[in-house]
């Protein structure tokens, strides 16, 4: 929940290192630690985006034979079913 505020102090800043751990910093290694963190999980989404998307493709070709097998399977009863009939 975020709610409007006003700072008394402005030299130093809490900052959320993970894991219910706060540090106190000057503004200026707030801004150094954020601006690191950006890099990283920007580094860290060029990785993984890649990943991404052959795991998409590989889920598409999957959906394609799935698909296929299931048009053959209605194919084959539909004509089971017109024999059976016959």
């Amino acid at each position: 929940m975020y709610v409007p505020g006003k700072l008394d102090n402005v030299d130093v800043v809490l900052i959320d290192v993970g894991t219910g751990y706060y540090v106190e910093k000057t503004v200026e290694e707030a801004r150094d630690f954020f601006k690191r963190k950006v890099e990283f999980l920007t580094k860290q989404i060029e990785k993984v985006q890649p990943a991404l998307q052959e795991k998409y493709t590989m889920k598409q070709a999957v959906i394609e034979m799935l698909n296929q097998k299931i048009q053959q399977m209605a194919t084959l009863n539909a004509s089971q079913s017109g024999t059976a009939k016959a």
